[in-house]
């Protein structure tokens, strides 16, 4: 029985078609180590305030007080697998359509991609630090509707270089129809096949499916400062003639989670449609 291991043989490639194709890799950052860990601690310290600074007496800085330190605890709950075979047969009477190869590219952009897309956005949906009431995104308000956000991210200090607009194909339409909006269509192929069909505001807009987003969702504007998304573990493997099968089993595993930091979560802005939002 020969095994090829995936992960090693074709890891790059792997990767690659990862980063290129998920939607969500953009939004997200990878700024923390779960290295032989299942779960890591983030530390939250408070600030002290300013105060006018006195020229005599003994508390010329003020009062001291001791700075706080809360956690937030990040447990790792998404190991996801999939397994399917390919006889022998069937392989060699399609010409070979029916490979590990293309099998495997099929599973990630049809399977594996969109699941982890919808949920870092449900998780990042159901994590905003602000939440705007539903309503009817139409080619009339969307300019307006989408200013309330960017401005609700100016004023919690949100970075502008690196934020995203994700929007479904309705939102897309009306920002497309409305007059007050102009889009940079001019966008790149690899930008593209990740989901970007414009540039707004300096923000890629990023079109997704709307099955990849929570029920009742127009548009999540947001910075990947807030949302860390690790994946501890990818690993895909053919075992070719195991017992009781003439042909390849094909076996693959993805070890992830999507984390909101509570301290960075005013960076996500979400706008649902009118009805039951996230």
């Amino acid at each position: 029985m020969a095994t090829i291991d995936y992960a090693t043989k074709y890891s790059s490639v792997v990767d690659e078609r990862f980063k290129l194709e998920a939607k969500s890799e953009q939004c997200v950052n990878k700024d923390y180590d779960f290295v032989g860990a299942k779960t890591v601690k983030v530390y939250n310290i408070s600030t002290a305030p300013m105060t006018d600074y006195t020229r005599s007496g003994l508390s010329r800085y003020g009062n001291p007080e001791e700075l706080d330190a809360t956690t937030q605890e990040m447990t790792m709950t998404q190991d996801r697998s999939f397994t399917f075979t390919i006889d022998k047969m069937n392989e060699d009477e399609t010409m070979g359509a029916l490979n590990a190869g293309k099998a495997l590219a099929r599973q990630l952009r049809e399977v594996v991609i969109p699941e982890i897309d919808t949920y870092r956005f449900t998780k990042m949906a159901t994590g905003a630090g602000t939440k705007a009431e539903g309503v009817a995104i139409t080619k009339d308000n969307v300019y307006d509707l989408i200013t309330t956000g960017t401005e609700t991210l100016d004023d919690k200090e949100v970075p502008t270089e690196g934020r995203f607009i994700v929007i479904t194909p309705a939102v897309h339409k009306a920002m497309k129809l409305s007059k007050d909006i102009v889009l940079d269509t001019e966008v790149g192929q690899e930008m593209r096949i990740r989901g970007v069909v414009a540039i707004y505001d300096g923000m890629p807009i990023i079109k997704v499916p709307s099955s990849r987003l929570p029920e009742n969702s127009g548009f999540l504007i947001g910075h990947p400062v807030a949302t860390t998304a690790p994946v501890k573990l990818a690993e895909y493997k053919v075992h070719t003639d195991v017992p009781g099968i003439s042909g390849s089993l094909v076996e693959g595993r993805i070890y992830h989670d999507t984390f909101i930091l509570n301290n960075k979560k005013d960076a996500i802005y979400f706008q649902p449609i009118a009805g039951e939002g996230a």
